[in-house]
């Protein structure tokens, strides 16, 4: 039987703790980059729907720093080989072409997750702890508002927006300009700027106001 080191222990409890309560894209970005993150290293998580012959139905990818489009797509076409690398060993959780990978299936289909750039140590005990958080990634990923998930036929798995984002997209949501939104979350203007010219990129919109919109309308702001 394995067991996990007391540490180890205390980063899954934390992580299965942090899975309650989240409803929106923001929040599991949050726990991915956090609790999980902490738990299991890794790059780039990648979430997929599968359809009941295993196929790749659609993909999102979660990370804190933006890699460029071409390592995404080639991350994105090594998904569909994952899963059903996966699916012919077993379904078990394990490390596959050194990615740490497990998902899970029914007659409906079921879900696929790959953590890529895992900081190799004890395959065996890093797939041992994403089998026991299994549960906690199949349920809460699914639950995400569809709007939020990308196509796996899409150009480019999109990122989600970070936590310093949502945050500048909160203040500008209460009216602050660039300079007011820099000094309550001490930052300057143009880095808040910046911040804003990623957020019109990750929206697909041009302005503020077009911003805060699409931002309620994908559940990342609250009305």
């Amino acid at each position: 039987m394995m067991l996990l080191t007391g540490r180890e222990q205390e980063y899954l409890l934390h992580a299965i703790l942090g899975a309650h309560g989240m409803a929106v894209p923001g929040d599991f970005f949050l726990w991915s980059q956090g609790p999980l993150q902490t738990l299991l290293p890794h790059d780039i998580l990648m979430c997929a729907r599968l359809d009941a012959d295993g196929a790749v139905l659609r993909s999102e990818a979660w990370h804190s720093a933006a890699p460029d489009h071409a390592q995404l797509r080639e991350r994105q076409g090594q998904l569909a080989h994952l899963a059903l690398a996966w699916r012919a060993g077993g379904q078990r959780a394990g490390v596959i072409d050194g990615v740490l990978v497990h998902g899970s299936v029914g007659d409906a289909g079921g879900s696929f997750f790959a953590l890529f750039a895992v900081k190799q140590a004890d395959a065996a005990r890093q797939a041992y702890a994403l089998e026991l958080l299994l549960p906690y990634l199949h349920v809460h990923w699914l639950a995400l508002p569809g709007s939020q998930r990308v196509r796996a036929t899409g150009p480019v798995a999109a990122r989600a927006a970070s936590a310093r984002e949502l945050e500048v997209l909160h203040w500008v949501r209460e009216g602050k300009s660039n300079e007011e939104v820099g000094q309550i979350l001490g930052i300057s203007g143009t880095t808040v700027k910046s911040h804003l010219q990623r957020i019109y990129k990750l929206l697909g919109v041009s302005n503020r106001m077009q911003a805060v919109s699409r931002g309620i309308a994908l559940r990342l702001l609250s009305h």
